[in-house]
């Protein structure tokens, strides 16, 4: 049957909501899509501040619900189910949205599906590509890297991770690092388009390793120290290092998902169209993009990226991941005691992987 679900999502410093439709066949259509950034609220902290974030949630969350709803010419007795995000992220964060999205299931008698924030992230490309399992999943985020194969929904195996920083989070420490302004991600990819790319050389971690994982925490170790050597830094110098570091991230990006393909291959020797798709906010960068592109090209694989607005947290991702759960059957045994969790991994089988003294696994 058609199904049509409202997701909300307020794992971090977004405050969304969306209505998806999901028709007998797969196929997929955003009704609405609501985002309400906060970046103005944390620009002066320089990242994200969780108290700040839950209050801004509280403060927005029901207009942005009651607009998604008015977008999509719908009204919450025509929804089929109510889908939240219920982890990974920030608790203050989740508590919202999760119990916001708790109230309107109860009132308007709706199924209640908790969502993996990483799931959304993971099954984005069924939504906007109609992209079949298996596939594999590359996951580049603020909080999470990750090579994941995507056997089916609510079926995922963890190929690589970080051992340390995701790659997220080393643009926007190697942003603070050299000046640039918060949000460091998209302002490092700003200032790299006027810099030389070979001034710096820059390490490429783990490069040559037969394992799938990431490291880059001595990259941005090495961009302190070039920053540091030329203090204070031109316009130019921030340019430069910029460019240096994501050449660096692409050439890393090459060499690490290149072996991950070769092993889908070799796990799939039969998949007509093999597929990589890369999810996370990370997978807006023009650059990352150009180069899994031509990785691909080389490869024979096809390459899946969102529209660069679904690529950061959005509820339409939330929204289809639990269409797509409600479509299998798969809601959970009792979603109105479902807690918050600020950690959840997508593949719950692999250990925790903990480097350079991280309290915790980016699993």
């Amino acid at each position: 049957m058609t199904i049509r679900v409202l997701g909300i999502e307020t794992s971090c410093d977004e405050t969304a909501a969306s209505v998806v439709l999901r028709e007998d066949n797969g196929q997929g259509t955003i009704l609405s899509n609501v985002v309400l950034s906060q970046i103005a609220d944390h620009a002066a902290f320089g990242g994200v501040v969780p108290e700040i974030a839950a209050r801004a949630h509280v403060e927005a969350l029901d207009d942005i619900v009651a607009a998604a709803l008015e977008e999509a010419n719908l009204t919450l007795t025509d929804i089929d189910a109510v889908a939240a995000t219920a982890g990974p992220g920030l608790v203050g964060g989740l508590i919202v949205g999760l119990m916001t999205a708790k109230a309107l299931a109860a009132a308007a008698n709706k199924p209640l599906l908790p969502v993996n924030h990483l799931e959304g992230h993971a099954l984005t490309a069924r939504l906007t590509n109609g992209v079949a399992f298996p596939y594999l999943l590359l996951l580049v985020s603020g909080g999470h890297t990750q090579l994941v194969l995507v056997k089916g929904v609510g079926h995922y195996e963890r190929w690589g991770t970080t051992i340390d920083d995701a790659l997220g989070e080393a643009f926007d420490k190697t942003a603070k690092l050299i000046g640039l302004p918060f949000p460091g991600g998209p302002n490092v990819e700003i200032a790299a388009r006027d810099g030389d790319e070979t001034r710096f050389a820059f390490p490429r971690p783990l490069k040559g390793e037969k394992r799938l994982d990431f490291s880059f925490s001595g990259l941005k170790t090495a961009v302190r120290q070039a920053a540091t050597a030329i203090a204070p830094l031109s316009p130019q110098d921030r340019a430069d290092i910029s460019a240096s570091f994501q050449r660096a991230i692409v050439d890393t990006l090459d060499d690490r998902v290149s072996r991950a393909l070769t092993r889908f291959r070799e796990t799939f020797p039969d998949a007509a169209e093999p597929a990589l798709v890369v999810a996370g906010g990370v997978a807006a960068n023009q650059a990352v993009r150009g180069g899994l592109t031509n990785l691909c090209a080389r490869h024979g694989f096809r390459f899946v990226a969102p529209p660069v607005k679904l690529c950061g947290d959005n509820a339409a991702m939330i929204a289809w991941a639990g269409a797509e759960r409600l479509a299998l059957g798969l809601p959970h045994e009792d979603p109105m005691r479902f807690a918050p969790r600020s950690r959840w991994p997508l593949d719950a089988q692999s250990a925790p992987v903990v480097g350079s003294g991280r309290r915790g696994a980016k699993a």
